[in-house]
């Protein structure tokens, strides 16, 4: 059973036409007690995400109002855990909620080195 107090990211897909339904759920997130944290829209690719997306941050036990919140939307969004395994939580360890987005994995964190860790709840927030 996953520790209700576990880190998790959301990574909410948008493209240009679906811009305005991205800004709406991120701007509920920013007023949901449960989001610890939301990203700012960057429109272009990011890290290992090729194409427009921002990121949310949130515990495990808030994790399936976090879904259905997108959900609601019809956006795409990729949902994962923070570990020390950057590869798995963006892959294996990954929920995808519509279709999926072909990753760059080869920019993610090898295992037991996930930079994520430290910056989720201490410089984040």
């Amino acid at each position: 059973m996953t520790d209700p107090q576990a880190p998790y990211h959301a990574h909410i897909y948008y493209d240009p036409a679906e811009r305005p339904a991205a800004a709406a759920l991120r701007e509920a997130f920013g007023r949901d007690p449960a989001i610890l944290f939301v990203g700012a829209m960057c429109d272009g690719p990011a890290g290992p995400h090729p194409i427009a997306q921002y990121e949310v941050h949130f515990l495990a036990r808030s994790r399936d109002a976090v879904v259905a919140a997108i959900e609601a939307t019809g956006l795409r969004a990729l949902v994962h855990p923070l570990t020390d395994d950057d590869l798995a939580d963006h892959t294996s360890l990954a929920h995808w909620v519509g279709a999926p987005v072909d990753l760059d994995v080869t920019v993610l964190d090898p295992p037991g080195v996930n930079q994520g860790i430290p910056r989720f709840g201490v410089s984040d927030f």
